[in-house]
């Protein structure tokens, strides 16, 4: 096997003097260099004794990021270096250029990342701290996050966003957080801020990174399944606490799952079945475009948009076409004909009935197919007379199917 013609390479704000020596010698070596032009700018920039040699042909990289990958690709047959900032393969963009070539083509010279940097200059234990890339996504990624004591450490787009931050946090309730706010760090032009959210005052400059040690008043989700029912913007049609921490129970969430959430109402079992994992995913199918409307925005909300399709349409119909599931919820829209339709696929099935009509369909179905087959009866203490009695809710009879 040749040797490797691309080489990725981790470059911090001390520039090429503060690389190792295999990364020194592969831009001494390199034909070819390409990188964002400041990442370039720290090349031309370097001192005589760390210089790049006279000749070396630098490409700055393109916006939007995915439009290198054909520049980059049309260099073959030459030395090349690609300069990323610290290391590469941590929310940068070391991964994306990975899955784009083989892997022998490349090899990668990693240099300490932010959050290494950031929480050596803080004292914090980086095992113990979320770490976020946030430079290309909303701030809501950060609710589940969100809870008294936690620390964070995240990477911003530009300085503009520590303000956004700031603000994000100030509206989730979370006013006495403090923010350590970072530029240009491990460089020359090092400069570390501290201030409260709602104190964010000063002009910051990219590249930032922000630590935060979240405080306040605001609502915290649960780590457990079943979230408060005031977590979902809905019109009544959500399945309650109770039920749902029961049904994402028996669904099972794992890593890297995708679900199908049919009748979708409020999203409420699709969206906990992402909070549960950052590599889930789900498909929620709801037929009225007010109710999909709501799902989305509650995904927003919550920072999972990105891994939720909503599908406006009934089914079975509307499942035509969809990725393939490994679990399926079917708490709405129930009929024989769904229910033939979802048992022809191989994945765990969960289905809610509320009405006789749908108790029949699943007794009927578990004695065909088998399965667990439970009746779920949840009463609350209410006002009766001047005293307290208990008030019961509609049953509701579950039907499981491992497959």
């Amino acid at each position: 096997m040749s040797d490797p013609w691309l080489t990725i390479i981790g470059i911090g704000e001390d520039g090429v003097a503060g690389l190792g020596q295999a990364s020194q010698d592969a831009l001494a070596q390199a034909e070819v260099i390409m990188a964002p032009q400041r990442h370039l700018d720290l090349v031309v920039n370097a001192p005589l004794t760390t210089s790049v040699p006279a000749g070396t042909n630098l490409i700055p990289w393109p916006v939007p990021f995915a439009d290198g990958i054909a520049t980059l690709a049309s260099l073959r047959g030459q030395r090349v270096v690609v300069l990323a900032s610290g290391d590469p393969f941590w929310f940068g963009a070391g991964s994306v250029i990975a899955r784009s070539f083989s892997a022998g083509e490349w090899t990668a010279l990693p240099g300490p990342s932010c959050f290494s940097l950031a929480a050596a200059r803080l004292g914090w234990a980086l095992e113990k701290t979320t770490c976020l890339g946030l430079h290309a996504a909303p701030m809501a990624r950060l609710r589940r996050h969100l809870t008294p004591g936690t620390q964070l450490i995240v990477t911003l787009r530009d300085g503009e966003a520590v303000s956004e931050l700031a603000n994000y946090l100030v509206a989730q309730g979370f006013n006495d957080s403090a923010l350590h706010v970072m530029e240009h760090l491990g460089g020359p032009q090092d400069r570390l801020t501290t201030c409260r959210v709602d104190a964010v005052a000063d002009t910051f400059e990219h590249p930032v990174c922000v630590a935060v040690e979240v405080a306040g008043r605001g609502t915290s989700l649960t780590v457990a399944t079943g979230q408060k029912d005031d977590t979902f913007q809905n019109d009544g049609q959500i399945t309650k606490r109770p039920v749902r921490a029961i049904t994402l129970s028996t669904l099972a969430p794992k890593p890297d799952e995708h679900l199908w959430d049919i009748g979708g109402g409020s999203g409420s079992i699709a969206l906990e079945w992402l909070l549960t994992h950052p590599t889930t995913t789900a498909t929620t199918i709801e037929p009225r475009a007010d109710r999909a409307a709501r799902i989305r925005t509650n995904a927003v909300e919550l920072g999972v948009e990105h891994r939720l399709d909503v599908v406006e349409g009934a089914a079975p119909n509307a499942l035509d076409g969809l990725r393939m599931p490994d679990a399926i919820f079917v708490g709405g829209g129930l009929s024989q004909h769904l229910l033939d339709k979802v048992l022809t696929l191989n994945a765990r099935l969960v289905v809610n009935a509320v009405t006789l009509e749908g108790e029949a369909l699943l007794t009927a179905a578990q004695a065909e197919h088998g399965g667990e087959l439970m009746r779920i009866a949840l009463s609350h203490a209410s006002p009766l007379g001047p005293k307290r009695g208990w008030a019961s809710a509609y049953p509701i009879v579950q039907w499981s199917l491992e497959r």
